[in-house]
């Protein structure tokens, strides 16, 4: 037994979260069968089992705010110097806001039509919202409350956001919080862009550090990801039974079919009419990166491959696809906010939360934003899709839903993030190259 424990804790940290995953939804299941509405069992998962797999996502909490401010501010700010690039950069941002959105607008698109969330019984739903208690009772209620459109805009700007960030998480957090950091965030690293470099080094040092130990906490977090994973798996497994496999294989398939949709058809069609540029030819070309990026999950770790490829295979300009993949590696990442969008709306029909079109753009507007401030590594998405859940009337403790399977998915969106920034990269090359290739 100790050589099998010492073995284990040898394995990739993301074979030991599948493995977490399995062996207590496994033994969920099994217990479920044997215990069928056993009140001891309850007991046990109440006061041992669900605080145990709790530990993990309180440390994910815990940064959320740090991570947001930091991370959001660096990837506009990380835009460039605008007037300097002049249109360069301008076309930069809106290719990456152009692609961020249609990937939303295809995952928006995709759990509504499929609705994965539903494949649960009504029961075991209920049975799910009553392990979060009052809190999810609370949830609910604030989810579907009526929004009208001018307060749904205004809510947009906030009047204080170190304010609103003290709120987030607590009994006083209204659902736009998060939101009001977020666009805080977005307008200050604006303004780093337009201020004097040499005044704003000393402020982008200190972000850099805040990004770099919120990153350094989540990974105290995912050290004992494998063990809180199992406690979460068996907690639900044991709850709600065979129905969560159901729905999470339906949660699953709806998500490959929209990175699918995304990168077969919304890529090939910005290559061809904005690039000029046959989809298969660069397919081909980039095929190196993307087998770099699924194995890595990583942006930033695929990034000096990504790098060569695009000066090597796509003869792009060195300056231009340097300054686009750089910044793309933590703000292009259209992937994560198509997998943000999807996972929200698909727990929000777990949980029997019904959001209006309203509400949905805002999810829509969040997952933009979060994009941009993902973290290029794996898991950073994690963090930012508690943040929008909490937001729209979700508990953020329901991530534990899909913790199990999200190295996978981490995988593929990994792909489509790399991918969408080297096509932003031969679009933004096809009128500007001799602008930048001209020293």
């Amino acid at each position: 037994m100790p050589r099998l424990t010492l073995q284990f804790w040898k394995w990739k940290l993301a074979t030991q979260i599948l493995a977490g995953l399995l062996l207590g939804a496994s033994l969920g299941l099994l217990t479920q069968f044997l215990f069928p509405g056993s009140a001891r069992l309850d007991w046990a998962l109440q006061k041992f089992i669900a605080p145990a797999g709790q530990v993990f996502l309180r440390i994910i909490f815990m940064v959320i705010v740090p991570l947001v401010i930091s991370a959001v501010m660096l990837g506009v700010a990380g835009m460039g110097d605008l007037r300097q690039l002049g249109r360069v950069g301008l076309k930069c941002l809106g290719m990456t806001l152009l692609l961020a959105g249609a990937s939303v607008a295809i995952g928006l698109l995709m759990v509504n039509v499929i609705k994965p969330g539903q494949y649960l019984d009504a029961e075991k739903s209920a049975a799910l919202r009553a392990q979060y208690s009052t809190a999810a009772v609370e949830n609910v209620r604030q989810g579907e409350a009526k929004v009208d459109i001018s307060t749904l805009l205004l809510n947009f700007i906030p009047k204080n956001p170190i304010a609103d960030a003290a709120r987030i998480f607590t009994d006083r957090d209204d659902g736009n919080a998060l939101l009001a950091v977020m666009v805080f965030s977005v307008f200050a690293g604006l303004a780093i862009i337009c201020c004097p470099v040499e005044k704003m080094t000393p402020l982008i040092s200190v972000l850099e550090s805040i990004f770099a130990l919120s990153l350094k906490v989540i990974d105290f977090a995912m050290a004992i990801a494998p063990f809180c994973v199992a406690c979460l798996a068996f907690n639900i497994t044991a709850k709600l039974g065979f129905g969560i496999v159901t729905t999470l294989g339906a949660y699953v398939v709806t998500v490959m079919l929209g990175f699918l949709l995304h990168a077969f058809v919304t890529y090939p069609l910005v290559l061809w009419f904005m690039g000029r540029k046959s989809p298969l030819e660069f397919y081909r070309q980039v095929q190196e990166a993307v087998y770099t990026a699924f194995g890595t999950s990583s942006s930033n770790a695929t990034l000096p491959v990504s790098l060569e490829v695009a000066e090597r295979d796509l003869k792009l300009p060195p300056q231009l696809s340097r300054f686009v993949l750089t910044v793309g590696a933590t703000a292009n990442q259209n992937g994560t906010a198509l997998y943000e969008g999807v996972t929200v709306l698909f727990l929000a029909q777990v949980f029997g939360v019904h959001l209006h079109l309203g509400q949905q753009l805002v999810v829509a507007a969040m997952c933009i934003l979060a994009g941009i401030g993902t973290a290029g590594v794996p898991g950073g998405s994690l963090p930012l899709v508690v943040g929008v859940l909490v937001t729209v009337g979700i508990p953020g403790e329901a991530i534990a839903i899909i913790l199990g399977i999200d190295r996978f998915l981490d995988m593929c969106r990994t792909v489509l993030n790399v991918t969408g920034d080297l096509v932003i990269a031969v679009v933004v090359s096809g009128k500007d190259k001799k602008l930048l290739d001209g020293n």
